[in-house]
C-alpha cells in the first residue's frame, strides 16, 4: 500500500493549497490512505471542526494532532467521536477528549495511526513517549503502523524511529514546520523522516509573516502572529508498504509547489 503522510498544515492558506495539490498527487502517485497533521489549520492556530472537514472533504483520509490539539473548544466532539483524528497518545488519560490511536479498515486490511507528541522543549508533563509506545503496540493486531511524532528535536525523534525500529511501519516527524532531508528505511525496515515540513506559505517564518516572529524575539512582548500570504508548498513524504510484512520499502520525500 501506498501512504501519503502530509505535514502540518498552517491556517486557511495552507488548506486551501492543499486542497488544490492533492488531488493529482493521490492519482500521479496512487496513494491508498493519507495522513495529515492539521493542528495549525485553523487560522490563529489549533483546528476547529471547519478546517477538519475542509481537509478531509479535500482529500485527507486521517487527521493528526500535536501540541496545540486542544486550542479550539469547539473542536473537542469531533477529537472525541472522529474515528479519523488521532491526538497525541500520552495526554493523560481521562482528562482529555479524543484517542491517540485510530485503526482504519482498508478491507483487505487494517492501519493503525498512532500520534505521539515528544518532551524535550515542549511539555515535560505528558506520559513518556517511549513508554506510551510500548502500551499501544500490545493494544494493535495489525501489521501496518503509522506513527506521527509531534516533537522539538532532531535527537528525540531519531531516538524514537530508532527505538520503534521494526515494530512499526513508518515514523514521521512534525511541528518544526522545516522538513528534513533524512529519509531513511532504518535498518529493521521502518520508513523515517525526522520531519515531513509544512504546507503553507513558503515566504514566511513557519507561515506567519516574518516581522511579527522578529518583532516577538525582540521585544519579548506579545505579538498577534498573522499568516503570511504569496507563493504555498504542499511538504510530504510517500510510504510504500509491503501488506503482508508491514516494512516500508520504498519511500519518496516531496516538496509541492
Amino acid at each position: 500500500m501506498r501512504v501519503l503522510c502530509i505535514g502540518d498544515v498552517v491556517g486557511n492558506i495552507g488548506c486551501r493549497f492543499l486542497r488544490s495539490s492533492l488531488t493529482s498527487i493521490i492519482k500521479a502517485k496512487k496513494i491508498d490512505l493519507v495522513v495529515c497533521n492539521a493542528e495549525n489549520s485553523a487560522d490563529g492556530n489549533g483546528m476547529t471542526k471547519e478546517s477538519a472537514e475542509y481537509l478531509f472533504n479535500s482529500g485527507v483520509d486521517v487527521i493528526t494532532l500535536g501540541n496545540h490539539a486542544f486550542r479550539r473548544k469547539e473542536a473537542y466532539n469531533l477529537i472525541e467521536n472522529s474515528e479519523f483524528v488521532v491526538r497525541p497518545a500520552n495526554f493523560p488519560d481521562g482528562t482529555t477528549p479524543g484517542y491517540g490511536i485510530r485503526t482504519i479498515d482498508m478491507l483487505r486490511y487494517n492501519v493503525a495511526v498512532i500520534n505521539l507528541m515528544g518532551l524535550a522543549f515542549m511539555d515535560d508533563s505528558l506520559d513518556c513517549p517511549f513508554k506510551e509506545a510500548d502500551k499501544l503496540l500490545k493494544q494493535i493486531d495489525t501489521k501496518i503502523i503509522l506513527v506521527d511524532f509531534h516533537a522539538e528535536t532532531t535527537g528525540e525523534k531519531r531516538a524514537m524511529g530508532y527505538y520503534l525500529d521494526g515494530r512499526v511501519s513508518a515514523v514521521f516527524g512534525t511541528h518544526t514546520h522545516v522538513q528534513t532531508a533524512d529519509e531513511q528505511i532504518l535498518p529493521c525496515g521502518t520508513g523515517y523522516i525526522t520531519d515531513v515540513g509544512m504546507t503553507g506559505t513558503i515566504n514566511s517564518v513557519l507561515g506567519i509573516k516574518p516581522e511579527l516572529v522578529i518583532e516577538k524575539l525582540k521585544t519579548k512582548m506579545p505579538v498577534r502572529f498573522d499568516l503570511m500570504s504569496g507563493g504555498c508548498k504542499m511538504d510530504c513524504i510517500l510510504f510504500e508498504i509491503d501488506e503482508k510484512t508491514g516494512k516500508t520499502v520504498y519511500l519518496e520525500r516531496m516538496g509541492i509547489k
